[in-house]
């Protein structure tokens, strides 16, 4: 009987192991990646940025290219943000926006990828910026996989979502004389990322 018993354990333990051993983790290629954003300014032109520190992972369960399933997660150094412009990017990560010294990383953990069209995908989960978590959803495209010249399988997709920064407590801002503001409230966030499957 006591043998009985232990059998459907170990069948248990056995399919866990397998499941585990299938599952693919991809990390971020920062190299072969962006992460972007672009806000208006004075309302009539955009500034572009982005953040060059930061990591990314996506765990398929199954080990297959079915990414409803998949589990994904981005953090990123806030104070590497570049607009190209050096005293606009100390100011931005001054207390008046991102206050980097208090808020050193801002990341993205998703909780659901939905099916939306041929090799598209609606990413939900939850972004954190500035100290303030708030759900995001993110309408991604599945761009395509391929093998590299030293062996690395590689996957990449593109990503685009809008967010209201007042949302996240980045709330600074100018009145103009002519009316309007400095800066925009909202943020376009546009990702390019590829990804390397771990050995």
């Amino acid at each position: 009987m006591k043998q009985l018993r232990i059998a459907p354990l170990v069948l248990a333990a056995s399919l866990a192991v397998s499941s585990l051993a299938q599952a693919t983790t991809y990390d971020a290629d920062a190299s072969h990646s962006a992460i972007g954003f672009s806000v208006k300014h004075l309302m009539i032109s955009t500034v572009r940025g982005n953040f060059a520190d930061y990591t990314g992972s996506l765990v398929t369960p199954d080990g297959k290219e079915d990414f409803t399933k998949a589990k994904i997660e981005f953090n990123v150094k806030a104070a590497s943000i570049n607009t190209m412009n050096a005293k606009r990017d100390e100011h931005l990560r001054s207390p008046e926006f991102f206050d980097t010294a208090k808020f050193p990383e801002a990341k993205f953990v998703g909780s659901k990828i939905v099916a939306s069209g041929k090799d598209k995908y609606k990413l939900s989960g939850d972004m954190t910026i500035h100290g303030v978590t708030k759900p995001v959803t993110f309408d991604v495209t599945f761009t395509g996989k391929n093998k590299d010249p030293w062996g690395n399988d590689k996957i990449a997709f593109v990503a685009s979502t809008q967010i209201n920064r007042k949302d996240f407590g980045l709330t600074w801002n100018k009145a103009l004389e002519t009316g309007g503001v400095v800066v925009g409230d909202e943020v376009k966030m546009d990702l390019e990322m590829e990804f390397t499957a771990k050995k």
